[in-house]
């Protein structure tokens, strides 16, 4: 089912949601050199995300140092198709329209 998510669609977030769509599990480094933000606004896109139940956080340790890990929850899955999906049909409407003349 196609639908609009303006959580997901921030650039930023459709930035990483696609990202992690893509993957199983993300390092936090990963993310944040793909999509150049800093460490303190990924954690706040991150949590966000988790927050709408679209995004699961892991956090462990490799040997003392810290890691953290994310991905996709099944919701934020669909979610993601549903987001892909209506924007596809907005750009088909819109390719529809232009072509007759």
């Amino acid at each position: 089912m196609s639908r609009f998510d303006d959580l997901i669609h921030a650039p930023t977030r459709l930035s990483l949601v696609s990202l992690l769509a893509a993957t199983d599990w993300a390092d936090f480094k990963f993310l944040r050199d793909s999509v150049g933000l800093s460490d303190s606004a990924l954690s706040k896109q991150l949590t966000t995300l988790e927050e709408a139940g679209y995004v699961e956080i892991r956090k462990s340790f490799v040997g003392k140092r810290p890691r953290t890990s994310a991905r996709l929850t099944p919701q934020g899955h669909t979610a993601f198709t549903g987001h892909v999906a209506a924007l596809q049909e907005i750009v088909a409407r819109a390719g529809l329209a232009v072509l007759p003349q």
